[in-house]
C-alpha cells in the first residue's frame, strides 16, 4: 500500500486527465497533493489499454481524438504530447432512395473540398454557406477559446470583445437555435447533418431546441485552437496520462492512491476530512482543499449535499464501439480507398432529418431504426499503438462513436439491448462496403472476434460518468449570465475550498485539461489572497 500521510494541502478525488492536470499545477508550486482513485488504474475516460486477449493493441477505449486541450497547459507543464492531424476531413456516404451519395473532404485542400460540393449538390451554394458558417464559428473562436483558461465574463462583456462580423456569429451560434443558420446556409440534407453532428455528441437534442443545448455542444466542438481541428493523440490517449503522471511523479510532491474508495468529505472550518477504504481498510486524510474530479453527483453524495435540478439533468447518449480490423474493408465508393476514407471522420447515418426522426425515437424509448454514428481510425495518423507485428501484417484499429442512444433505452435490459444496438450499427456501416465488416475483424487469444461495445450504462459503470453522460450533465455557455460569478473560475461549490476540477464544472466537458487548470488557479488565487504557506503548516516533514 502507497504510504499515506494524515495531512495534505489538496486531495483530489479521480485521476482522469483533469486531476493530473491540477495535480502538475499545484504540485509544481509547491504543495502537497493526494490523489485517491477508485478504479484499479489511473487516467479516467483518457487510458488507453489492451483490451483483446493476446493482442498488442493500445486502444484508447473512451476517447480519441483531441482538440479542446490548450497549448498553455502543454507550455507550463513542459507535456511532450504530440498531436497528429488527420490528412481527410471526413467521409460521408449515404443511400437516398437506393442511390448512393458521397462528400469526400480532405484537409488544406479547398479547391477539391469545393468541387466536391458541387459534385454532390450541382451548385456551388453549400460550399459558400459552408465557409461562411466556419468564418463565423472561427471569429467566436478567437475570442472565447483563449477565454477558457481565464475567470469568468458575463455575457454582454464576452459579446464586447466581438467586432461587427463577430456580433452576427454571436447572434447566429448563441442566441438562437443552431437549426436555424444551418437551415439558412445550407440547402442538402446530408450536407446539414455533416454539420449538426457536432451539436448532439453524446447528448439527446434536435436543431430547433429551445434550450439551446446544441448550440453549446457545437460551440465546445468548433472553437479549440481556434480552428476546431481535432487531432489524433501520437500513442494514444494513454500518452497524455502518462506525460501527466511524468511531470507529477517528479515533483515529489503527488501520492496516487488506486483502489481507494472515497466515503465522505467532511467540510470544516479550515480544510475538509476525508473518508476512503482500502481493501477493506477504513482511513481518512485531512486536506485543506478538495478537488472533485468526479461528477458533481459524487461530489453531493460524499458531502450529503443534494440537487434535485442537476440529479435529473445528465441523462447521456452516446455508444462506443472498439474494433481491431486485420485489414480495411473495400468501400462501396466511386471517390476514394478505404485508406483515405478511414483517415477523418467518417459519417453513417447522420443525415440531417433521419437524425431528428432517430431523436424523436429515441425521446419516445425506442431504438432507433437507423441509429447515427461516426468513426474513427486512429492506426492511419499513428501506428505506434501497434506492435511492429500487427503493423506488418496491415492491423488497423476502429472505433465508432454512436448517437441517440440515451441510457433510458439500456437501463432495464441492457446486454440484450446493446447487442440488438451492435448489430444495427454494423448493418449501417455496411451499406457502404463491399464486405461485411465482421470479416475484417481480428481474433484474439481465445478465437473471438476483437470487438467491445459500450452503452451508456457501460459507460457508468466503468468509469462512473453519470447515466452514461460523457460531460457529466449539460454543457454550460463559457460565461456566465449571473453577475456573482463574474471573476469566478467556474469550479467553485457550495462548500468554501472544495472545488470541482473535472467535467462537471463550468466550461467542462471533453479531453481539454480546462476544468483541472482552472481548479489549480482557484486554488492557488485563494493561497495568495491568505498568503499561508500551507506546504509548511499542513505537510508533516519527511
Amino acid at each position: 500500500m502507497t504510504p499515506i500521510n494524515p495531512n495534505y494541502d489538496v486531495t483530489i478525488i479521480g485521476s482522469g486527465h483533469n486531476g493530473l492536470v491540477a495535480a502538475c499545477y499545484l504540485a509544481k508550486a509547491g504543495l502537497s497533493v493526494l490523489m485517491l482513485e477508485r478504479n484499479a488504474e489511473i487516467g479516467g475516460a483518457t487510458r488507453s489499454k489492451q483490451i483483446f486477449e493476446g493482442v498488442e493493441a493500445r486502444l484508447s477505449v473512451y476517447s480519441y481524438l483531441v482538440s479542446l486541450f490548450p497549448e498553455k497547459i502543454v507550455a507550463d507543464l513542459g507535456l511532450d504530447l504530440e498531436l497528429r492531424s488527420r490528412k481527410t476531413e471526413s467521409w460521408t456516404p449515404s443511400l437516398d432512395n437506393g442511390k448512393r451519395r458521397e462528400l469526400l473532404l480532405r484537409s488544406g485542400d479547398p479547391d477539391s473540398n469545393r468541387a466536391a460540393f458541387k459534385a454532390l449538390t450541382g451548385s456551388d451554394d453549400d460550399y459558400r454557406g459552408y465557409l461562411k458558417l466556419q468564418e463565423m464559428q472561427e471569429s467566436l473562436a478567437a475570442v472565447i477559446w483563449p477565454s477558457l483558461t481565464e475567470p469568468l465574463v458575463t455575457r454582454s462583456q464576452m459579446r464586447g470583445r466581438l467586432d461587427r462580423d463577430g456580433e452576427k456569429a454571436w447572434q447566429a451560434i448563441i442566441e438562437e437555435p443552431l437549426g436555424k443558420i444551418i437551415e439558412d446556409l445550407i440547402s442538402d440534407d446530408l450536407i446539414r447533418g455533416i454539420v449538426f453532428t457536432d451539436g448532439r455528441i453524446g447528448i439527446s437534442t434536435y436543431p430547433h431546441d429551445p434550450t439551446l443545448l446544441q448550440n453549446r455542444s457545437f460551440l465546445y466542438h468548433v472553437i479549440g485552437r481556434e480552428t476546431g481541428e481535432w487531432r489524433v493523440p501520437v500513442g494514444g490517449m494513454g500518452a497524455l496520462v502518462d506525460q501527466l503522471l511524468q511531470v507529477a511523479k517528479a515533483t515529489g510532491k503527488v501520492t496516487i492512491q488506486t483502489g481507494a474508495e472515497v466515503s465522505a468529505i467532511n467540510p470544516g472550518a479550515s480544510g475538509s476530512s476525508i473518508g476512503f477504504e482500502i481493501d477493506g481498510d477504513e482511513r481518512e486524510v485531512e486536506a485543506r482543499f478538495v478537488l472533485c474530479n468526479a461528477s458533481a453527483q459524487v461530489l453531493d453524495r460524499l458531502t450529503g449535499s443534494h440537487n434535485e435540478a442537476q440529479a435529473n439533468d445528465i441523462e447521456g447518449a452516446g455508444f462506443k464501439i472498439n474494433m481491431l480490423l486485420e485489414r480495411l474493408p473495400q468501400l462501396r465508393s466511386n471517390l476514394c480507398p478505404a485508406s483515405e476514407a478511414f483517415a477523418g471522420t467518417v459519417h453513417i447515418d447522420e443525415g440531417y432529418e433521419q437524425m431528428l426522426a432517430c431523436y424523436h425515437q429515441s425521446m419516445a424509448g425506442e431504438v432507433p431504426d437507423k441509429p447515427p454514428g461516426e468513426i474513427y481510425c486512429h492506426t492511419l495518423s499513428d501506428d505506434s499503438i501497434l506492435s511492429d507485428d500487427l503493423k506488418q501484417r496491415g492491423f488497423h484499429t476502429l472505433t465508432m462513436f454512436g448517437l441517440d442512444m440515451p441510457y433510458r433505452l439500456f437501463e432495464e435490459d441492457n446486454e440484450r439491448v446493446r447487442g440488438e444496438v451492435l448489430a444495427k450499427y454494423l448493418a449501417g456501416i455496411n451499406e457502404h462496403l463491399e464486405e461485411p465488416i465482421e470479416s475484417c475483424l481480428a481474433k484474439d487469444a481465445n478465437g473471438e472476434p476483437c470487438i467491445e461495445a459500450m452503452s451508456p450504462v457501460d459507460l457508468e459503470r466503468a468509469i462512473h460518468l453519470p447515466k452514461g453522460n460523457i460531460f457529466h450533465g449539460d454543457l454550460t455557455w463559457p460565461f456566465t449570465d449571473d453577475d456573482d460569478e463574474v471573476g469566478t473560475w467556474g469550479v467553485e461549490t457550495g462548500h468554501p475550498q472544495i472545488y470541482i476540477c473535472g467535467s462537471s464544472a463550468k466550461r467542462g466537458g471533453a479531453v481539454s485539461g480546462i476544468p483541472g487548470h482552472n481548479a489549480a488557479m482557484k486554488v492557488l488565487e485563494v493561497i495568495s489572497e491568505q498568503q499561508t504557506p500551507l506546504s509548511r503548516t499542513l505537510t508533516p516533514e519527511p
